[in-house]
C-alpha cells in the first residue's frame, strides 16, 4: 500500500497534470516526482493514468491518450514503441481461485517496435517480442514473439509484421489534436 504522500503523488498526477497540455510538464512530472524511467524523445499524451513506480520507457516511443500503465509490479516499454489510445497495460491482478482475494502478478515486456491497437489489455506476464502487434480490442494473456500480429479475446496469432521496420516515432501532436494535412 502506497504512503499517504506517495499517494498525493499519484492523484495529483493522474487527476490534474496529465490534463495539462504541454509534453514538458507533464513529462518532467512523471521523471522527478513520479520517477517514471523514459528515454529521449517520449511523448506521454493527456488523460494517460500511471500507478506504481516500476515503470520504464524507451526512446521515441508513444504512449497515446488515456492509456493505463499499471506499474505496481513492473513495466519495461522499449524504444519505437506505440500504445494507441485507451490501451491498458496490468501487471498485478487478483487470483480468481483465492478465497481472500490475493493478488498475483509479473513484469510485462514490450520490446522494440511494439504497436498495441485502440484499447488492447496487456495481462501480467506478457512479454510481447520485437515488432509485435496487438491488434484493436486485443486481450493478450500470453507472449508472443517477434514481429507476430495478434488479435480477438484472447489474442490469437493472425499473422506476422514486415521485419524491416526503419522508422523513428515522433508523434506530439499539439493539444493532442490529430488534425492531418488537407491532400486536396
Amino acid at each position: 500500500m502506497l504512503k499517504p504522500a506517495s499517494a498525493l503523488q499519484y492523484y495529483l498526477y493522474n487527476a490534474f497534470v496529465t490534463h495539462i497540455p504541454f509534453y514538458w510538464v507533464r513529462h518532467r512530472y512523471l521523471r522527478s516526482v513520479l520517477r517514471i524511467k523514459m528515454g529521449n524523445n517520449c511523448a506521454v499524451h493527456t488523460g494517460c493514468f500511471f500507478t506504481g513506480r516500476l515503470i520504464a520507457i524507451g526512446h521515441n516511443t508513444v504512449i497515446n491518450r488515456n492509456c493505463y500503465l499499471d506499474g505496481r509490479i513492473g513495466i519495461e516499454i522499449g524504444g519505437d514503441v506505440s500504445l494507441s489510445p485507451e490501451t491498458c497495460i496490468i501487471s498485478l491482478d487478483h487470483d480468481p481461485a483465492s478465497i481472500d482475494f490475493a493478488t498475483r502478478g509479473e513484469k510485462v515486456v514490450l520490446d522494440d517496435y511494439v504497436w498495441t491497437g485502440m484499447r488492447a489489455v496487456i495481462l501480467p506476464g506478457v512479454h510481447l517480442g520485437k515488432g509485435c502487434v496487438a491488434g484493436a480490442g486485443a486481450v493478450v494473456t500470453k507472449s508472443f514473439g517477434d514481429f507476430t500480429v495478434v488479435a480477438g479475446n484472447p489474442a490469437k496469432k493472425i499473422g506476422e509484421r514486415n521485419r524491416d521496420l526503419k522508422y523513428e516515432l515522433n508523434y506530439r501532436p499539439y493539444f493532442n489534436t490529430d488534425i492531418l494535412p488537407d491532400k486536396r
